[in-house]
């Protein structure tokens, strides 16, 4: 096993964790509603403790974590700055904008279970699948809700 491109695949992922961690403190920030509130700090507490368990792994390996966001998680907090000042905190809008930020990070993880398992050790595999698990509810949360405020 090539210890590097373990970490890469994993530190990728702490990547897309410290960008929805910072898109959810900004989301808590950008909504009056409290159950929006609510969801995205329990987002958040999701996504730190991923990036908790994988930069043990990265370290485990000899690696350092990423403390770094993505260009692209970086882009999407500013689009989304500008998209609530513009909206006037419009909750559809506010979802939209979440929804966006999730399908990166389902992405992310569907990238490294599909393209670079042979680079991580069995029990990486299953904690990288089991956060895509948590991931995903997060995900399909986020879009329901915006489904549901698109529809009323």
């Amino acid at each position: 096993m090539n210890n590097e491109k373990a970490i890469d695949a994993l530190n990728s992922l702490v990547e897309i964790n410290n960008d929805r961690i910072e898109g959810y403190e900004t989301a808590v920030n950008e909504t009056e509603d409290q159950d929006l509130k609510s969801l995205f700090s329990e987002l958040k507490a999701t996504s730190l403790h991923c990036r908790s368990e994988l930069s043990t792994e990265v370290r485990n390996l000899g690696g350092t974590p990423t403390e770094g966001t993505r260009n692209d998680g970086k882009l999407y907090r500013i689009w989304m700055d500008i998209k609530s000042a513009l909206t006037g905190k419009d909750r559809k809008a506010i979802l939209n904008s979440c929804e966006y930020g999730e399908d990166k990070a389902v992405e992310a993880y569907q990238d490294v279970m599909t393209n670079r398992t042979d680079v991580l050790s069995a029990d990486q595999q299953g904690i990288v699948s089991m956060q895509y698990t948590k991931i995903k509810e997060g995900h399909d949360r986020v879009r329901a809700l915006r489904d549901a405020a698109s529809n009323s």
